[in-house]
This record gives structure tokens, sequence and C-alpha cells, in this order.
């Protein structure tokens, strides 16, 4: 008996699943992050000690990717996103008991987010290329729109719950965002384990070390992953503002705690109702015009933002901003994992969170250090203006990017995935 379409573009459990594990961690992570530098700002008043904290966070992925990509490529990814999930959880707790101190030291705290950023260089190339992994090629793009969906609506309910939380305790948020990452975990183990294990060889520190050279070559001699990686890495670096929205909730806006948590969350509603849109509609010609495209926007958002006073005027740029961002991360989580061989997806992947997860925080310490020197204003003006450069330098420079329709034509043939096993 044959499978009619409409079966044929059934996901599976498994994808369900994994979505409903993305929710929650992306919930749990960001409104940690927006309580944490809500914290460390109050304490200090500087815009300095946010970018420390991206810098505390961004350190780790940039000095373990040379082993967490090889270990994804060789174990079972689900069980390395449970271990992930239970350290998470070991720092909400961390964080709890200490904020109930009512401490005055943030000290701790930069401890405590490096730690963070260790965990989650291990579990992100993991739980990166988990869908990839579990999705049957013909829901494939559906499959990542989704997944981005369902990370965008934790990013929205995340800071919003941890902020009004936050307002009824300074300590709360904490505790429960450690319980979410308990259920995360909980959720990902119901994945059954075929299709994800990984054991091709024991990774020894040389061998991993190969193995980490091998993901930068390949990623130096992939035109469209090591522009689309590079592309990212530096409009991310450069348009790094809503780091800053602790501060510019505080000295710009004049909001609370509530107030920052809607501007976090209004992010994550624009990137949500695009990625919606993506779920029906996914982005299937001119694919590289398109990237380039949305990143520019993302950094004329930045600007506006930069420039406003006005609580609306912020939200509906940072509703904006999300939403181009959306766009970008859609074409990269299906671009990027699509055209690299499944030997090697961990080990690129884990460079990719070098590159553009980490440069997330390195572009928080590049505005925190920025704001410093130039002001709070000047520093978001000048990376969205950032933003734009570099956007048109890879239309000039990186036509193989620029060029690309179809998804369908980065992937490698299978000749190149037997040679990189």
């Amino acid at each position: 008996m044959t499978e009619t379409p409409e079966e044929n573009q059934r996901l599976p459990l498994a994808i369900w699943t994994l979505i409903v594990f993305g929710i929650i961690q992306s919930a749990a992570a960001l409104g940690l992050v927006t309580i944490i530098g809500k914290q460390a700002f109050d304490m200090t008043g500087s815009e300095l000690t946010l970018g420390l904290l991206g810098l505390a966070e961004f350190v780790p992925t940039l000095l373990l990717a040379p082993i967490s990509g090889p270990i994804a490529d060789r174990f079972d990814r689900r069980i390395l996103g449970v271990l992930g999930s239970i350290g998470f959880t070991m720092i909400g707790l961390a964080l709890f008991f200490y904020i109930r101190t009512d401490p005055t030291d943030v000290g701790p705290i930069y401890a405590v987010m490096m730690v963070f950023g260790i965990v989650r260089a291990f579990q992100t190339p993991a739980v990166r290329a988990l869908p990839v992994d579990l999705a049957p090629p013909e829901v494939l793009e559906r499959t990542v729109a989704l997944s981005t969906l369902g990370r965008q609506f934790g990013i929205v309910v995340g800071p919003v719950i941890a902020g009004f939380l936050f307002t009824v305790d300074i300590a709360l948020p904490y505790v429960v965002i450690a319980v979410a990452y308990v259920v995360s975990g909980m959720v990902l183990l119901a994945i059954p384990a075929s299709g994800v294990a990984r054991l091709l060889s024991k990774p020894g520190g040389r061998q991993a070390i190969r193995d980490a050279v091998e993901g930068l070559r390949y990623v130096r001699q992939a035109p469209i992953v090591g522009g689309a990686i590079v592309l990212d890495l530096f409009a991310v670096l450069l348009g790094g503002a809503v780091a800053l929205l602790p501060a510019i909730a505080t000295d710009r806006l004049g909001v609370d705690a509530i107030g920052l948590g809607y501007l976090r969350a209004a992010v994550g509603v624009g990137a949500g109702a695009i990625t919606l849109g993506l779920a029906f509609r996914p982005v299937r010609r001119r694919v590289g015009r398109v990237l380039l495209v949305s990143v520019a926007i993302f950094g004329v958002a930045t600007i506006a933002l930069g420039f406003t006073t006005n609580f609306v005027v912020a939200i509906v740029s940072l509703f904006i901003l999300g939403g181009a961002d959306s766009v970008s991360v859609f074409i990269r989580s299906t671009l990027v994992p699509l055209a690299t061989p499944e030997a090697m997806r961990g080990r690129v992947l884990a460079l990719e969170s070098v590159f553009i997860g980490a440069s997330n925080e390195l572009g928080a310490f590049e505005s925190g250090v920025t704001a410093a020197f130039f002001g709070l204003v000047g520093a978001v003006v000048f990376g969205g203006v950032g933003t734009l450069a570099v956007v048109a330098g890879f239309w000039v420079f990186f036509p193989a990017l620029r060029d690309v329709d179809r998804f369908v034509d980065a992937q490698p043939d299978s000749r190149s995935d037997e040679r990189v096993r």
C-alpha cells in the first residue's frame, strides 16, 4: 500500500517531541539571560557589565568547539541534549540560592554564566543536528520552520514570565527556570534513540583536534556554508543591541522589569509571526538574496531602536528586528546542515556555534564596550550601520552565497559524504 502525498507531509512524532523540547529550552534560556542581565545591571548600573556577561558565555564556546563538535558526531545526540538540560538545571538552582542572599558582587554571576556557556557549548551542536537527523527529506524544510517557530514561541513567553516572576521575588525566576529544564530533559528522553545514536570511535584528544580541523577545512572549502556562517558572525557581532535592553529599558525608555520582559518578548513575537508564515510558505527560491535582504532589514531596525525614546517605537523596531532575524535563522538553519555531509554535521555546527551562536554573546560584549566609550545610543546605531556595511560587502564579494537559488542546490553529493566518514 503506497502513501498518499498528505501522509508524506506528516511529521513524525519524534519531530513534534523535539519541537516541544525547543519551546521549553528557549523559554528557560531567554528567561534566564534576560533576568540575569537585569539583575547584574541593577547591581552595577554599568552597560559594561552586560558586555562582560556576554563575554563570560562566549569564551567557553570558543575554547570547547574542537571537543564539542566531534562529541556530537560520535555519541547519541539525544543523550547529550539531556545532559545539557541537567547542567542548566544546576545553573538555575545555583543562581536561585545566590540571589536569595541579596548579593552586591557580580563576580559569582560571571562565573555561573561561564558554566552556562560550557554546558551550551556541548549541547548546542548535538541539538542543532537533531531536526535534520530525524526529519524525512520531504518534510525537512517544514521541520526546520516549525522547530524555529517553537523556539521563537519560547523566546516570547520566557522573558515575559521571568519578568513577572521577578516582580514577585527576585530569586523566583531561577527556580522556575530550573524546573523547566528538568521538564525539557524528560521530553527529550521520549524521543527514540534510533536515528540519532553516534558511536563511530573513541574520540581521543588527538582525534578530536583532527576532527575539528576537518570541520574547519570543510567550512573554508564550502563557500556557501562558510559564507552563511561568516555573514551572520559579523551581522550578529555588530547588531548586538538586544543585549543592551536592560540599559535601554531603564535609561532610554524608563520601564521596569515587566517592560523589559515585553521588550525582549517583542523580538520573539516578530520572529514567531514570520516563522509561522515560513512554516506554511517556506523560502524556496532566491535563498541567498533573501538572506542578505533580511540581514539588511535587521540592521535598519537596530538603528531605529538606537534613536528612539518611545516605548511603542522600540517595541515595533524589535518586532521588525526579530522578524528579519527569523528569516535569516530559517535559511541558515536549513542551508548549513543540508550543505554539510551528515558525518560532519556535529563538527560544522560546533564551529557555527562559535562563529554565530556565541557571536551573540561576543556581540553583547562589543555593544557593552562600545556603550561604555560612546554611549548607549552610539553603540546601538554603530552596530546597525555596521550590519548594513557587512551586507553590502557580501552582496559584492560573495556571489556564491548571494546567487543560491534553492536549498537543494547546496547539497553535497554522496561521494563527498563518504570521504569524510
